[in-house]
């Protein structure tokens, strides 16, 4: 079934000392898309379109510090962001959600289908660090500086492909829509949750959008990854892209999301 509602509305959830500025589009079971570390929902445009378009209803959380979002930056870990989506699916209200995490958002849905598996049917981990250890300090060093904007373009320029863009892929795109601030706290919840909390993702089904030039997530780690959790673990390898896959491969994403999601609710 398609849907021609491609309108996006703007709402605010809001629970507690938090705010949550949702996008919402399209009718169907509801796609839930967390972004990567210190971006905006804007990342999903193109795959929220599709997924719209497919016929599902598609959730885009900003996440704290970003847009109309509010809430505590400091003192948080990623129990606090599961808990902005929870309230987000909640709200929404039509069961549980399909809940698609981009890079650090991948953490966030796995905390989120391990807190809350009432509201989460699967979860997909796309260019996914599922490792028990960070990131490696180059890789980490690159991301901050493909953010900051006291750099010069090209030296942003190199560590963005060095961190997320395959050979061959422009990363100019990616000069734009990084939020420092809301980098720098994301990362301390990360570094304050340990990976062994949302490693498994609870019992949910999992789609593994493995990059096939990712240096933080190397295809190894998604087959060690299902070795560890067994058939609930379907991968998928993206070709040509690397940890922006979201940027470099939005159709090729948006098929695998499409794909898994018809057989999560079967039509009649």
């Amino acid at each position: 079934m398609n849907t021609n509602d491609q309108s996006i509305t703007r709402t605010i959830v809001r629970r507690a000392d938090v705010a949550i500025e949702v996008l919402a589009q399209g009718r169907g079971h509801r796609i839930v898309l967390l972004p990567s570390l210190g971006r905006a929902a804007a990342d999903f445009d193109p795959i929220a379109a599709r997924l719209a378009r497919a016929g599902f209803r598609v959730l885009r959380p900003q996440p704290r510090g970003i847009g109309e979002s509010r809430g505590p930056m400091s003192g948080i870990d990623l129990h606090d962001y599961a808990a902005d989506g929870a309230a987000v699916i909640a709200q929404d209200g039509g069961g549980a959600a399909f809940v698609v995490g981009h890079a650090f958002g991948n953490r966030v849905a796995r905390m989120l289908a391990t807190d809350r598996p009432d509201l989460v049917r699967a979860v997909a981990l796309v260019a996914a660090n599922v490792g028990h250890a960070p990131s490696p300090p180059a890789v980490r060093a690159a991301i901050r500086a493909s953010a900051d904007p006291s750099l010069a373009d090209g030296e942003r320029l190199a560590a963005l492909q060095f961190a997320f863009f395959a050979p061959g892929n422009d990363a100019g795109g990616w000069l734009n829509g990084w939020h420092p601030d809301v980098l720098a706290a994301q990362r301390l919840a990360g570094d304050r949750t340990s990976r062994e909390e949302d490693y498994a993702a609870g019992a949910a089904p999992i789609l593994y959008l493995q990059p096939d030039h990712d240096p933080l997530a190397h295809e190894e780690d998604a087959h060690e990854f299902k070795r560890a959790l067994g058939d609930r673990v379907t991968i998928v390898v993206i070709r040509d892209c690397s940890h922006a896959a979201v940027a470099e491969q939005p159709d090729a994403i948006s098929d695998a999301l499409i794909d898994y999601a018809a057989a999560l609710w079967p039509r009649s």
